[in-house]
């Protein structure tokens, strides 16, 4: 496996650590961060700026880490909390596919 892969694994678990921090907190509710992830990955698939070689396919990796965080966010309150690789998984099975053509 790539190297950078895994580094973003150890990423996404921070970031999935300070979602929780700020929910347990009681700052941000689980649809407040789920509404903020949903707007920066729709952000990611509008963008009119991005070079017309890139690929829905490319897409879709860019979009990864909104989503993976999304399910992470959601997932929260399962016990015990589901694995990387779980929660990678799903991403996979609930992907939305991207039309760039509609930009």
């Amino acid at each position: 496996m790539n190297t950078a892969n895994l580094q973003l694994e150890g990423v996404y678990a921070a970031m999935t650590a300070l979602m929780t921090a700020l929910r347990d907190k009681g700052l941000l509710s689980v649809d407040e961060i789920d509404q903020a992830l949903a707007k920066a990955e729709s952000g990611l698939v509008a963008d009119v700026r991005r070079p017309a070689g890139v690929s829905a396919a490319n897409v879709e990796a860019i979009c990864f880490p909104l989503r993976y965080l999304r399910l992470a966010n959601r997932a929260a309150a399962e016990e015990p909390a589901p694995a990387f690789s779980v929660l990678a998984a799903r991403v996979g099975q609930n992907k939305v596919r991207i039309n760039l053509s509609d930009k």
